[in-house]
C-alpha cells in the first residue's frame, strides 16, 4: 500500500503541477466545516476516496531560509505540514507566520484550533502515525478554500495558492480575506491566486482549476449527487472545468456507486475530448469514459459534419419514426416466394403468405434481429400445415421431425438468409439512399425537399463513412433492430499458463474475481453518472442516443444557449432532453463571470452576438489587458494569415488557435504549416467549441457567419476562445 501511495504521489508531483497547491490560515476558534465530519471523512485521507498514505515518512527541520528556492518536499509537502511555522519562500520574501497545530490539520471535531493551518492537495495524505498532513480538495474541510470570500471568510484569515513545477515551488499567491483577524507580521504575497492563474500560459491540454475554483463554481461542483445538475454560463465561465471537477468530487463522495457504475463524459468533438483528457487524471481520477458525439456508438469514429440543412433533418425527432418504419420493412432483394419439394409434393408459400408471417413475428414490437429463430419456426409451421393439408396427416412426419428435415435443407437455409438476414444498422440506414423507400418511410413526416436532402446525403455514406449526425441514427437503428442472443461466454482461468495452474494466494484470487465481476461490455449502457458538455448543440436524436446510456444515471448538463449551433425547433430539443433526463429532480446553477477573456477581447465577441440578439444574457469579463484585438482586412489571405499566426506565436508563450470555416480548414492549415506545430492548432468553427488558446486567429469571420443559420453564434464562440491575444483576418468587415 505504501509503495502504491508513493508512486501515485510522485506521479501527481511530476505531471500535474504538484501534489499540494493550497494553504488555509484560520482564525482562532473558527468553526470547522461539516461538524463531526470536519476532519475524519473531511480530511480526505481515506481509502474509499482513492486517497493514500504518504509513501515517505515526513521529516521536520527542512525550513528554507530567505532567498532559497524551496523544493516542494520542503516548502509545500507533508514535511512542511508538521513544522510549527510556515516558511515558504517566494521571490526572495520569507513568510514566517501562523503556527500550525501538531498535525497541521483539522481536529476530530472539525473545529479550528488557534493558529490552525490546513494544507489542501489533489489527494489526502497521512503520515505513518495516521496523522492527516494534506486534505483532499473534495473533502468538506477543504470547502473554505473555495467558498471563503472577504464578505463571508468562513473563518479563513489568509488563503494561499502554491504553484509548483515538478518538485520546485515557482510561485506563491495570497488572498487576505479577514484583515482584522490577521496576526501581526502576517505577510501577503502576490496579486491573488485567481489573477495569477489567469495570467499563466495555456498548454495543449486543458488545465484543472482545482487551486482557483470560485464560490459560484464550487456550489455547482458540490451540488447533490442525485438528480440532474444543470450548469449554464457563457464563454470562459469554467463550465467544462466545473463539470469535470464535479465528476472528481462525485467519485470522492461515493466511489462505490460512481466508480462501480461508471461515469460517461460526452463532448462535442474529438478535438475537445483530447483537450479535456488530462484534467481528471490530474485530479487523481482516471477511470472515466470520455466520448465525443461521433464516437458514442461502439466501432464508429465519425468526425465530419453534414451541412446544416442535412443535419436539421437527421437531428429531428421525426427521424425516429422514419427509422422505425425502415427497421420493419422487407429487406431489399428478399425472395417473395418459398418452394420446397417434400415427398414428391411441392410446398409453396407466396408473397401474401410470407408477408402475413412477417407481420405476425414482428407484432408486439419485436426486434427483428432477436426473432430470426422465431421467424424460421413460423415458416416451418406454415409448411407443415400445408403438407398435412395436401398429403394427409398420416403421410406427414410429426412436426418436430418435419421441421428438422426441412431446416437442414440447403434451399431453406438460403431462403432464410435472404428473407430474414441479420441486419446491421448501417445496412438499414443505407436503404434510405433509395428515394422511393425514403418517400414511403417519410410519408406524412418529411417534405419532398427533406426526402431529397436525406437521400442525397445517405447516398455518400458508403464512400465517405458516417457523419457525426449519422451516429445517432445508427444508434436508433441498433435499438430498433436488436442484437441476437450471444452464446454463453466461456471464462478462462487467469492463473492457467500453458495448461498448468499457477500457485496463487487468496488475495490474488479475490482480486481476479472482482476484476471479472466489474468487466463492462464494449457497448455499456448502465452508467451511474453522465456529463453532457456543450449541451446546447445536442440534437433531439442525439439526446435519445445519450439517454439510452443513462437509464439509471444522475446527470450533469452543461451549456450556453448563446453558443448554440443547433437551429432546429427549440421546443423539440427541450422535449428530447427532458425525455432523456426523465423526472429526476433538477438543480440549476448560472455562472456569470468570464475568467478567460480580457474585457477588450470579449467586447468584440459580445458585440457580434448582441447585434443579432440584443437581449441575450452574457457573462462579465473580470480583467483588462490593455491590448486591443487586431483586425486585418486584405484580399490576399494566405500571406496575411501566415504573418498573423507568426506574430501571435511571438507574442504569447502558450498555444495559438487558428479558426476557419469547416470548408476552409484544410486549406488554411496548409497556409500555416510548419509554424511551431507543438503550439499551433488549426480547427474549424465547430471544433473550436470548448477550446481555449492564449492567442486566436479567426480567418474570414464573415464566412463563418455565412456558413450556417447559426453562424453569428458560431463566430461568437470562435472570437471568445482567446485568453491574451485576438486577431482576425478577412476580406471584408461586414461581420463587425
Amino acid at each position: 500500500m505504501v509503495f502504491h501511495a508513493a508512486r501515485r504521489r510522485r506521479l501527481l508531483d511530476a505531471e500535474h503541477d504538484g501534489l499540494v497547491f493550497g494553504r488555509l490560515d484560520l482564525r482562532p476558534g473558527a468553526p470547522g466545516p461539516g461538524g463531526a465530519n470536519g476532519a475524519a471523512g473531511a480530511n480526505g485521507a481515506n481509502t474509499t476516496s482513492g486517497t493514500t498514505t504518504a509513501g515517505d515518512t515526513p521529516t521536520t527541520g527542512d525550513t528554507p531560509t530567505t532567498g532559497d528556492t524551496p523544493r516542494a518536499a520542503d516548502a509545500t509537502t507533508a514535511a512542511e505540514a508538521t513544522t510549527p511555522a510556515d516558511a515558504t519562500t517566494a521571490g526572495g520574501a520569507t513568510t514566517a507566520d501562523g503556527a500550525a497545530t501538531a498535525d497541521g490539520a483539522a481536529t476530530a471535531s472539525g473545529a479550528a484550533t488557534a493558529g490552525e493551518v490546513r494544507y489542501i492537495g489533489r489527494i489526502g495524505l497521512r503520515d505513518t502515525d495516521a496523522t492527516s498532513l494534506v486534505i483532499d480538495w473534495r473533502a468538506p474541510a477543504a470547502a473554505p478554500f473555495y467558498r471563503a470570500t472577504p464578505v463571508d471568510p468562513l473563518g479563513v484569515v489568509r488563503r494561499r495558492m502554491i504553484q509548483c513545477t515538478g518538485e520546485r515551488v515557482t510561485g506563491v499567491e495570497d488572498d487576505l480575506l479577514d484583515p482584522d483577524a490577521a496576526p501581526a507580521g502576517m505577510r501577503v504575497v502576490g496579486d491573488g491566486a485567481l489573477v495569477a492563474t489567469l495570467a499563466r500560459a495555456t498548454g495543449t491540454g486543458m488545465r484543472d482549476i482545482v487551486a482557483t475554483i470560485q464560490q459560484e463554481q464550487d456550489e455547482a461542483i458540490r451540488s447533490p449527487a442525485l438528480g440532474v445538475t444543470i450548469v449554464r454560463g457563457g464563454p470562459g465561465t469554467g463550465k467544462t472545468a466545473v463539470a469535470l471537477h464535479r465528476v472528481a468530487y462525485l467519485l470522492y463522495a461515493d466511489r462505490q456507486r460512481f466508480a462501480g457504475g461508471g461515469v460517461l463524459v460526452v463532448g462535442p468533438s474529438p478535438v475537445f475530448v483530447n483537450y479535456i483528457a488530462r484534467v481528471l487524471p490530474s485530479l487523481g481520477e482516471d477511470d472515466v469514459t470520455l466520448r465525443s458525439l461521433g464516437s458514442i456508438v461502439v466501432g464508429t469514429e465519425a468526425t465530419r459534419h453534414d451541412p446544416d440543412e442535412v443535419a436539421l433533418v437527421k437531428g429531428s425527432l421525426r427521424m425516429s419514426r422514419v427509422l422505425a418504419r425502415a427497421a420493419r420493412d422487407i429487406t431489399p432483394g428478399a425472395p417473395d416466394e418459398l418452394r420446397v419439394l417434400y415427398r414428391g409434393t411441392l410446398l409453396r408459400l407466396n408473397r401474401r403468405e410470407l408477408s402475413g408471417l412477417r407481420h405476425t413475428v414482428m407484432s408486439g414490437g419485436a426486434k427483428r434481429n432477436t426473432v430470426r429463430a422465431k421467424a424460421a419456426g413460423h415458416v416451418l409451421d406454415a409448411l407443415w400445415r400445408q403438407a398435412v393439408e395436401l398429403l394427409g396427416a398420416s403421410a406427414v412426419q410429426p412436426r418436430p421431425e418435419f421441421a428438422s428435415d426441412i431446416a437442414e435443407r440447403r434451399e431453406f437455409i438460403g431462403f432464410m438468409r435472404a428473407w430474414w438476414p441479420r441486419l446491421l444498422p448501417v445496412d438499414v440506414l443505407g436503404w434510405l439512399a433509395d428515394p422511393d423507400r425514403t418517400r414511403r418511410y417519410g410519408d406524412g413526416l418529411l417534405s419532398t425537399a427533406e426526402v431529397r436532402t436525406l437521400t442525397g446525403s445517405l447516398a455518400r455514406i458508403e464512400a465517405d463513412g458516417p457523419s457525426v449526425e449519422d451516429v445517432a441514427l445508427l444508434d436508433e437503428l441498433d435499438d430498433l433492430l436488436g442484437t441476437p442472443p450471444a452464446p454463453p461466454k466461456r471464462r478462462s482461468d487467469p492463473f492457467v499458463v500453458n495448461g498448468v495452474r499457477e500457485l496463487t494466494t487468496h488475495a490474488e484470487r479475490i482480486a481476479a474475481s472482482r476484476a471479472t465481476s466489474v468487466e463492462r461490455p464494449a457497448d455499456y449502457r448502465e452508467y451511474a453518472h453522465v456529463v453532457v458538455d456543450e449541451s446546447q448543440d445536442v440534437s433531439p436524436m442525439q439526446w435519445r442516443m445519450i439517454g439510452r446510456r443513462a437509464e439509471y444515471a444522475s446527470w450533469t448538463v452543461v451549456g450556453d444557449p448563446a453558443q448554440s449551433a443547433w437551429h432546429g425547433d427549440p421546443a423539440e430539443a427541450r422535449r428530447a432532453r427532458d425525455a432523456a433526463l426523465g423526472g429526476r429532480r433538477r438543480t440549476e446553477y448560472v455562472l456569470s463571470t468570464n475568467y478567460r477573456n480580457s474585457e477588450e477581447i470579449f467586447e468584440v465577441a459580445a458585440g457580434v452576438v448582441r447585434r443579432a440578439e440584443p437581449d441575450i444574457e452574457l457573462p462579465t469579463a473580470v480583467r483588462r489587458s490593455g491590448v486591443a484585438p487586431r483586425h486585418v482586412r486584405t484580399d490576399d489571405l494566405e500571406p496575411a494569415v501566415r504573418e498573423a499566426a507568426e506574430a501571435l506565436l511571438a507574442e504569447v508563450d502558450g498555444t495559438v488557435g487558428v479558426i476557419a470555416t469547416q470548408a476552409a480548414k484544410d486549406r488554411v492549415a496548409g497556409w500555416v504549416a510548419g509554424l511551431d506545430p507543438g503550439r499551433l492548432q488549426t480547427v474549424n468553427s465547430l471544433e473550436s467549441k470548448g477550446m481555449e488558446y492564449d492567442g486566436v486567429l479567426v480567418v474570414e469571420p464573415s464566412a463563418i457567419v455565412a456558413e450556417s443559420p447559426s453562424g453569428v453564434r458560431t463566430l461568437y464562440v470562435a472570437l471568445s476562445r482567446a485568453t491574451q491575444r485576438l486577431t482576425t483576418v478577412g476580406s471584408d468587415d461586414s461581420w463587425r
